[in-house]
């Protein structure tokens, strides 16, 4: 298994945190706001922390199957279980429980 490197995970997080802060704000503006500015201050709150969680879990894209395997799952954004591990390490890294 390759070693990942901080300034690839830190890529990674901000890349699907973009995307995770763009969808949020056009279902719930108060909820996206909370979580930019806990983002910028890297501060995300529990609330945040967990819903940046489940939102990355629940849009893996890319499962490593050919189209004849299984389901394609279409998204903004390219969404691997190695980056959703990613963000997971990275969020338990600010003590927040995944």
């Amino acid at each position: 298994m390759r070693q990942r490197t901080g300034s690839a995970d830190r890529r990674t997080v901000e890349r699907l945190v973009a995307a995770w802060l763009a969808e949020t704000e056009r279902h719930d503006p108060e909820a996206a706001g909370e979580a930019r500015d806990g983002w910028e201050q890297d501060a995300l709150s529990d609330r945040s922390a967990q819903d940046l969680a489940t939102w990355v879990t629940a849009r893996v894209t890319d499962t490593g199957f050919t189209e004849d395997e299984g389901p394609y799952v279409a998204g903004p954004v390219r969404i691997t279980p190695a980056d959703k591990d990613t963000v997971h390490a990275w969020l338990r890294a600010r003590g927040h429980a995944v």
